[in-house]
């Protein structure tokens, strides 16, 4: 993902490894009950259960959006 949604310097919210619930992987991003944050991308990557859907990433948040929910947002995919 090329895009950068966050500002990199911001303090409120960080880069973190995680497994993502995504139904679509066309999403970038994610509604904080689809996000299980881990230690390491090795984690994420043991953790992660492809055939249900549950994929290793890495994300920035928590954010809030507009609408007061906590959202992530995709940085890449790790597999």
């Amino acid at each position: 993902m090329s895009k950068q949604l966050i500002d990199p310097q911001s303090n409120l919210v960080e880069k973190q490894f995680a497994v993502v619930f995504a139904p679509r992987r066309q999403r970038t991003r994610f509604p904080e009950n689809c996000v299980t944050i881990k230690s390491s991308g090795e984690q994420a990557l043991a953790d992660s259960d492809l055939e249900n859907k549950h994929y290793p990433a890495i994300v920035y948040g928590p954010s809030r959006s507009s609408e007061g929910f906590r959202l992530y947002y995709l940085v890449e995919w790790l597999d």
